[in-house]
């Protein structure tokens, strides 16, 4: 028991003391019977010293009490922790003293509590810190990121994502993942990866996502998100689109598959005819000269094949110079018209030209254009019938700035479904397959020469149909 509880305690009993004396002395009073002045005497005295004494006790408690309460209103205005005793108070001691210690035990605590308010804060702002890290990170991610919760719910994705499956990153917060994405398969593959997952759990399958008509190839990496008893509370999935990966991977094959069916395709005639010369099969000098003119035909053939093979390699990876210069465009072109004359004329097609009489300058590599014109002009006299027509015309077009090559025959023409492809390697229309051999490689050289070396542009254009005939079309910029 503390003293200032003895002393409380002291005081109380003070007064009721004195109030039983009083009590009874006023009892003793009231009761009938025969007293004598003397007992009223004694009875009034010690009722009135009882209630002296228990005014005087009530006094000093009240007195007692104003100075704690002072004290503690003082303590309370100025922030302070802990009650001094000012003068004349000394006798207040015994309660002042245990009201210190708690309230010194309450400052601890309230110390305690800051400190760790504090911590709770510098933790939050670290995670908060974190969290836009994380996001910051994820949101400058090129492949489409998505992470859902232990309900399935969408909690975070990035921009790449959103536009993948056409939502809103904002909509698309806490709403179920087979909501958001319309795409049942992934949602799928997101529930099973988290319900069956484990913290070490990651998967990678391929996805196919329709978008706009077209279909994209994606790598799926499907990651459990665990919590602190490495139970799994979400998912993260990242796609990757690898389409592109796939379409060269595929251009691989085929330009592996198409090189070596064209380079088998001369190198067999070639030995065939070797064997045949050989095995004495051309006795007379007539049907030798044949052979010969045969495998000379044919290793023209690979030579080209190889040519075009080695500049579109060099075009595409950068490492062909091109010699720049200005020229005479109309010159060039009527330089190639005289080489390729002869092969008209064993067709017996006529060869028109329609050239521009003023001098036409532009900067570019004289003998890429040379080729890039004789490609189109033999392929025109290729696939016109005998007796057919091939004119070749230029022109400058000054309020456009371009000066053009246009080469247009008079054969079958093109139909409209390979004109879209018509510029790709090893590509060729099957329908002129039968009217001469070819590479498929010397409409891409063209393009590549023209396009990515001149910054200028070739187009097409064409009909089925007899003498209906195709339109090639070069475009390249004029000298400033």
């Amino acid at each position: 028991m503390t003293v200032a509880t003895r002393f409380t305690i002291r005081g109380v009993t003070l007064v009721a003391t004195a109030a039983a004396a009083a009590w009874y002395a006023l009892a003793l009073i009231r009761r009938g019977g025969p007293h004598t002045i003397n007992d009223h005497a004694i009875a009034l005295t010690i009722a009135g010293s009882a209630g002296a004494l228990a005014a005087a006790v009530l006094w000093y408690l009240r007195r007692y009490m104003q100075i704690v309460v002072r004290e503690l209103e003082t303590m309370a205005s100025t922030g302070q922790i802990g009650l001094v005793m000012g003068d004349g108070a000394e006798w207040a001691r015994p309660l002042i003293g245990p009201i210190n210690r708690v309230l010194t035990r309450c400052r601890d605590d309230l110390d305690k509590l800051r400190a760790q308010n504090r911590e709770v804060q510098i933790q939050a702002r670290v995670t908060d810190a974190e969290k836009q890290h994380t996001e910051a990170i994820i949101h400058s991610i090129s492949d489409a990121v998505i992470v859902s919760n232990r309900f399935d719910e969408m909690t975070l994705a990035n921009e790449a994502a959103a536009s993948l499956f056409g939502f809103s990153l904002a909509g698309a917060l806490r709403k179920k993942i087979s909501h958001v994405l319309a795409d049942d398969t992934l949602a799928r593959l997101i529930s099973e990866t988290r319900s069956h997952g484990s913290s070490t759990r990651r998967r990678v399958v391929s996805h196919t996502v329709d978008r706009d008509g077209a279909a994209r190839s994606f790598d799926v990496t499907l990651s459990c998100i665990t919590g602190g008893r490495d139970d799994v509370s979400g998912v993260v999935a990242v796609l990757h689109d690898v389409t592109k990966e796939k379409e060269v991977a595929q251009m691989k094959t085929d330009f592996v598959s198409n090189v070596s069916h064209e380079l088998r395709t001369p190198l067999a005639g070639i030995k065939a005819y070797i064997e045949m010369l050989l095995d004495g099969d051309a006795e007379d000098p007539q049907t030798r000269r044949e052979f010969h003119e045969i495998i000379a035909g044919e290793t023209d053939r690979l030579s080209r094949l190889i040519d075009n093979i080695l500049n579109l390699a060099r075009i595409e990876s950068g490492v062909v110079k091109v010699a720049v210069e200005p020229m005479d465009l109309t010159a060039v072109v009527k330089s190639t018209l005289e080489v390729a004359a002869p092969q008209a004329k064993a067709k017996s097609i006529e060869l028109v030209e329609s050239l521009a009489p003023v001098f036409t300058q532009v900067e570019a590599d004289r003998d890429m254009i040379n080729q890039a014109v004789m490609n189109l002009v033999s392929n025109a006299i290729k696939y016109t019938r005998e007796g057919g027509t091939v004119r070749v015309a230029t022109r400058i077009e000054d309020h456009r700035g371009v000066a053009v090559v246009e080469v247009a025959d008079s054969g079958v023409g093109i139909p409209a479904e390979d004109l879209p492809h018509l510029f790709d390697k090893f590509y060729r229309v099957k329908s002129s397959c039968k009217m001469a051999k070819g590479t498929g490689l010397g409409l891409a050289l063209v393009k590549h020469i023209v396009e990515t070396l001149h910054r200028g542009s070739l187009t097409v254009r064409s009909t089925v149909g007899e003498n209906s005939g195709s339109v090639f079309t070069i475009e390249l910029p004029i000298c400033s």
